[in-house]
């Protein structure tokens, strides 16, 4: 992939997103996963078993979805030299989020603005796991600012890193890591054996991502906002409180933008009415209030922005 090719990919995103009358590779990807979830509880009934199949899934799907991707690529650029660069333009523009996320964001803000809660907590309970119905506005902006913080990592810079290194199908099979991970990576009793080796992978993968990502929030923040104090303490924040997460990516972000806006991110989550407790990120800051996503929602883009750039310069270089 060219960095002429990053760019269209990454300006297709910023214009279509994701229609959903698109056939998506990561629709697809979770298709396979849930039948490939059925045919092994029917047959592994042992936890060695499950995790031995969870194993064999989590190497082999991104292998078979790399694989695929390079195929069509190579078999399209056969065809001719435009149909393979159209093809790449157009698989890595479906690993890109950028779009979507900020049509989910403004989906949250728009009735939160105007003072429409139970609006707020239906669109807020699209992007995030926890219990929503009984959210409050600055709860709903929590969990809102949060999710922009992480899907930056996962949904935009990780998938540009990897465009960066391995064009569309390393791209592809990252999103199918990513999926893996969110469909049967949890603790709980019915995925933690068979969605171990996914959750590690997945760590594994966005090991890198995530700490740039933190980097270039705080780089988007001083573009933005022209405010040193702002980064400064965005990254104090990012230092001190970003591994006091219980994932070992996650909190990188997250304690990046918490320490940017002066708010303090994490605290209690209900996921199925139980509540769980989650390390607070910037405890000196202040509580999270609507305005705080639209704020946050620029910083991603300008952070997008650069992950863009960076990533299309790498490649020209390369």
């Amino acid at each position: 992939m060219t960095g002429g090719e990053l760019l269209m990919a990454s300006a297709l995103d910023a214009l279509v997103g994701d229609p959903r009358w698109v056939p998506h590779p990561v629709r697809l990807i979770g298709r396979c996963i849930a039948s490939v979830d059925r045919r092994v509880r029917a047959l592994c009934r042992t936890a060695m078993s499950l995790r031995i199949a969870g194993v064999c899934l989590a190497c082999g799907l991104p292998i078979v979805t790399y694989a695929i991707g390079a195929l069509l690529i190579e078999e399209a650029d056969r065809l001719a030299g435009w149909l393979g660069s159209v093809l790449s333009v157009g698989l890595a523009s479906m690993t890109l989020a950028g779009r979507d996320l900020w049509d989910h964001v403004r989906a949250v803000d728009g009735p939160l603005q105007a003072g429409d809660l139970p609006a707020a907590r239906r669109a807020v309970a699209m992007i995030v796991g926890r219990d929503t119905g009984a959210l409050s506005d600055s709860e709903v902006a929590r969990a809102t600012v949060e999710t922009v913080a992480e899907s930056a990592a996962d949904g935009v810079i990780a998938p540009l890193f990897y465009l960066a290194i391995g064009g569309a199908p390393l791209a592809l099979a990252y999103k199918a890591i990513n999926t893996l991970d969110s469909m049967i990576g949890h603790k709980d009793e019915r995925y933690s054996d068979f969605g171990w080796a996914s959750a590690r992978l997945d760590d594994l993968a966005n090991w890198i991502p995530a700490r740039a990502a933190a980097v270039l929030l705080l780089l988007g923040a001083g573009l933005g906002t022209g405010q040193v104090e702002h980064v400064r303490q965005g990254w104090r924040v990012f230092r001190r409180d970003g591994g006091k997460h219980p994932s070992p990516n996650s909190g990188r972000p997250e304690a990046a933008m918490a320490g940017i806006l002066g708010v303090r991110l994490g605290g209690t989550n209900f996921y199925g009415g139980v509540a769980q407790e989650r390390p607070v990120l910037c405890a000196e800051g202040r509580p999270v209030q609507p305005g705080d996503i639209a704020s946050a929602a620029k910083i991603m883009a300008a952070a997008s922005v650069l992950g863009v750039c960076f990533a299309a310069g790498f490649r020209w270089l390369v």
